[in-house]
């Protein structure tokens, strides 16, 4: 798609710059306790800020559902943005009128301020074209920087974008860019490794990828609905059986669109679900009844990092096992490590997402190493999906 960006913006001082942002950050009462999004959008503050704009943020924080709810204000957030900016952040109490207005009028070329919970109004999820009139009121630009909130067709994410000109931030753009060359126009041979606990949860981004990729990793808990499918007896394990006929789809799909679904060779299975529990690796013809598949064993790691070895572009969404607890971490810290390894050898482009995701690459200290690490949670799993997001397709040019 086309999108115009900050580049496209020139002799922006003294310009009106409402900045949709995503600073809904975990808090310890008025503490932010992880700055990640935060860090995110400063790219995008910072320049707007240094070229003269008066950058306004707009942001939503937890799920007030037009209700003006305490604990969801967004005054405890603007200081932690000011230390990390290092200049202030004045706070306005509303995001739309007179305390909003006043707020704007009293700013410098160069400042930022926040502006209250987008969601104390119930105009916000509504998309309602009056809301959406009231925060264009107090801007002349519009710059979305929230890619984590752009697969909702919201006031501050879609409706405005309709009333101003409207640029994609330097997240939001490097994001597009990144999730365009995974699988847009990526280099073949595409490898995406899917994992986590069910299929149900996975089903479009299953049949999307499919359509789109030329090898498919399926691992986690879901391998195991594909691996019954096949008629494999999986013991205790975590399985979807009532999704056979779903499986056995994917996976016709996948053959008549000459896509390789890769599913786990061996399998590790202990008889109780914590961590160090007694485990063996066992043929998939020698699971025990009474066993639980809770990671995969060094011929199916073999066989992943093959699948890396041979692919140019790689899409990641999952853990390929219940990597949280040790030692059934080692499938997914071995791909993660080989991934970023040929990524930063330059042989791959990797691009990863989803929450779990990003937890499990941090655990294997690989996610430095990819190509990008999306923090997006539902918006990229919709991008997997192929589904439309409102707010990216409100920014075309």
């Amino acid at each position: 798609m086309a999108f115009k960006t900050l580049d496209d913006l020139t002799d922006i001082a003294g310009k009106r710059a409402l900045v949709r942002v995503d600073l809904n950050v975990p808090m310890d009462g008025d503490k932010v306790t992880d700055t990640t999004r935060i860090e995110r959008v400063l790219p995008t503050i910072r320049e707007l800020s240094e070229k003269g704009a008066k950058v306004i943020l707009l942001a939503h924080f937890g799920r007030p559902k037009g209700e003006r709810v305490a604990s969801m204000s967004l005054a405890p957030v603007a200081p932690a943005v000011a230390k990390l900016l290092g200049k202030p952040v004045a706070f306005a109490n509303d995001c739309i009128g007179q305390d909003a207005e006043d707020a704007v009028k009293a700013m410098a070329n160069g400042d930022v301020v926040l502006l209250e919970n987008t969601r104390y109004h119930k105009g916000e999820e509504k998309n309602d074209p009056d809301f959406a009139k009231a925060l264009a009121a107090n801007g002349d630009i519009y710059v979305n920087d929230a890619f984590s909130a752009a697969h909702r067709a919201h006031g501050s994410t879609e409706g405005i974008a309709k009333l101003l000109p409207a640029y994609a931030g330097r997240t939001m753009q490097a994001e597009l860019e990144a999730l365009g060359s995974a699988l847009g126009e990526p280099v073949r041979p595409v490898l995406a490794v899917v994992g986590g606990a069910k299929v149900s949860s996975k089903i479009d981004l299953l049949e999307n990828l499919v359509s789109k990729v030329d090898m498919l990793v399926i691992g986690g808990g879901m391998a195991n609905t594909f691996l019954a499918a096949k008629g494999i007896d999986v013991g205790k394990s975590l399985c979807e059986h009532d999704l056979a006929d779903t499986a056995n789809r994917i996976m016709a799909a996948a053959d008549a669109a000459n896509c390789e679904i890769v599913l786990p060779d061996d399998a590790v299975v202990a008889r109780e679900f914590k961590a160090g529990a007694d485990n063996e690796t066992v043929a998939l013809d020698a699971i025990p009844s009474d066993g639980m598949i809770l990671d995969v064993g060094a011929a199916s790691i073999a066989t992943v990092t093959s699948r890396i070895d041979a692919a140019k572009t790689l899409v990641w969404n999952g853990p390929l096992g219940a990597f949280e607890i040790a030692p059934f971490d080692k499938a997914t810290v071995a791909a993660a490590k080989h991934a970023a390894n040929n990524t930063r050898a330059g042989k791959l482009n990797s691009v990863a997402g989803g929450g779990d995701t990003v937890a499990a690459l941090n655990h294997a200290d690989a996610a430095e190493s990819f190509s990008y690490v999306s923090t997006a949670g539902g918006a990229f799993l919709e991008w997997l999906e192929g589904k439309e997001l409102p707010g990216v397709k409100a920014l075309e040019a």
